[in-house]
């Protein structure tokens, strides 16, 4: 199963055919990855065969591994993903990291996150830090309804408040210690060159604001300031190319510091902004 799994994602031009099909092959019998190395004279039950080959065929079609399998894993937490949210991505790790930090030293801290998709950044910072509590705003009640479960599911529920909210418009009058996003990014003329799986499997408003990409950051670093407190900080993700423009929307006479994080791959990734 495994051999004829591999050959077919491999076809569809899949580029990690035997990591995945084992993948999908746990998933279908509901035994994690030590159990296919050990057993592997194991014979699947037609049910079992019947869920795998299903699930071979629709990652052939590049429909993402993490809708066929319903998670991905996040900050070492297990989150429901859908068609309805964006899969978490690792470089999105860096907010939560740098969000632990600043907010570590603060008593009850509190903090909001525009864009919630699947609740991850929230969610992530919620369990680290006990005293904490949130507001996650999204423009979608689909996603809204996502990050309830995953929120309700890691036990945080009770201190994260939801809003159907385009940005900041819905948020009622606060003053926060931290501000988070993962804000939809990408220009509208590259979406066309994503791969499959992003480009026809992602939500399209979690992934462009319809134009050049940098309206919502706009907007974010404009309105930001009414919602933190003297001292209170931005962490913001951005994509490939931007952090210029970005950095240029940070007025030296509203903003104390702005620092610059990269990532992995050593691109500017997040921006890390302290008000006066």
């Amino acid at each position: 199963m495994l051999k004829t799994g591999s050959a077919t994602l491999d076809a569809a031009g899949i580029s990690e055919p035997r990591r995945e099909a084992g993948l999908l092959l746990s998933f279908a019998i509901g035994r994690d990855k030590t159990f296919l190395i050990a057993h592997n004279d194991y014979e699947l039950t037609p049910t079992e065969e019947a869920t795998f080959k299903n699930a071979v065929e629709r990652r052939s079609a590049r429909e993402p591994l993490q809708h066929i399998t319903g998670t991905q894993e996040f900050f070492r937490l297990d989150f429901q993903v859908n068609r309805d949210v964006l899969i978490p991505r690792p470089e999105t790790e860096i907010i939560v990291e740098k969000a632990l930090e600043i907010l570590e030293s603060i008593e009850n801290p509190r903090f909001c996150e525009v864009g919630a998709g699947s609740g991850c950044i929230s969610i992530s910072i919620l369990k680290n830090l006990p005293q904490a509590t949130a507001v996650a705003l999204d423009i979608s009640g689909k996603a809204i309804e996502t990050a309830k479960r995953n929120a309700e599911f890691h036990e945080v529920d009770d201190r994260l408040e939801f809003y159907l909210s385009d940005v900041f418009n819905e948020l009622p009058a606060e003053q926060f210690d931290l501000i988070v996003s993962n804000p939809p990014y990408i220009p509208d003329a590259d979406i066309a060159g994503l791969e499959p799986e992003v480009r026809d499997f992602e939500p399209i408003n979690a992934l462009t604001d319809g134009g050049n990409g940098l309206s919502i950051i706009r907007q974010i670093v404009a309105n930001s300031p009414r919602f933190l407190r003297p001292g209170g900080s931005l962490l913001m993700e951005i994509g490939f190319g931007q952090s210029a423009e970005v950095e240029s929307l940070f007025s030296p006479e509203i903003w104390k510091s702005v620092e610059v994080i990269r990532d992995l791959q050593s691109i500017p990734r997040t921006f890390n902004a302290k008000l006066h």
